[in-house]
């Protein structure tokens, strides 16, 4: 299978929602790609095949379907999972950083356990847009001394400029797709 086809099939297992969550916006849900067991099946190798044999101590997932990827993508480079949730949601000690939302600021969090200084980290999440839940997680790893090596998403949506924005903080971005608009 060439690359524009596996591009062309993928795209076709997203499905995509005019106007949500507001006019004006097409979400591009993958759970229509998660429930495809080949589509699925090939997002996650082609997100964890540069990394395979590299090393990792971790793969972190950024809530809440980067879980879902960001374990898969674990389960192949055989390292061990962070999840990075929404502040409150973590049961342990933990350590946060701010990010700013369209209206607002939130936080993101992980436990403060969950990397050692050093350790060599891959950050997945299913979707690039602005960029700035992707910067936060980046910044929380590197707070606590990871080494964050990439940061890998199936979908990137480059006229919202998230991608450009971390590989401005020094980390290789990988998408599988893209999407023009937002």
């Amino acid at each position: 299978m060439t690359s524009q086809e596996f591009e062309r099939e993928l795209k076709a297992a997203i499905r995509s929602i005019p106007d949500y969550p507001k006019p004006g916006i097409v979400f591009r849900d993958i759970t229509t790609l998660l429930g495809d067991t080949l589509a699925f099946r090939r997002a996650v190798d082609e997100l964890a095949k540069p990394w395979m044999g590299l090393n990792l101590g971790k793969v972190a997932g950024i809530e809440a379907r980067g879980f879902i990827l960001g374990g898969a993508v674990a389960h192949q480079v055989s390292a061990g999972f962070i999840p990075i949730r929404k502040k409150g949601k973590l049961p342990h000690k933990r350590v946060s950083v701010a990010y700013s939302l369209e209206y607002g600021i939130d936080e993101m969090e992980m436990h403060e356990d969950a990397v050692v200084k050093g350790e060599r980290v891959l950050l997945v999440d299913d979707l690039i847009a602005t960029g700035g839940t992707a910067e936060a997680a980046v910044k929380l790893l590197r707070q606590m001394g990871a080494e964050v090596v990439a940061a890998c998403f199936v979908i990137d949506l480059p006229d919202l400029g998230g991608a450009d924005k971390i590989r401005a903080l020094g980390v290789p971005v990988r998408t599988l797709i893209s999407f023009e608009g937002h």
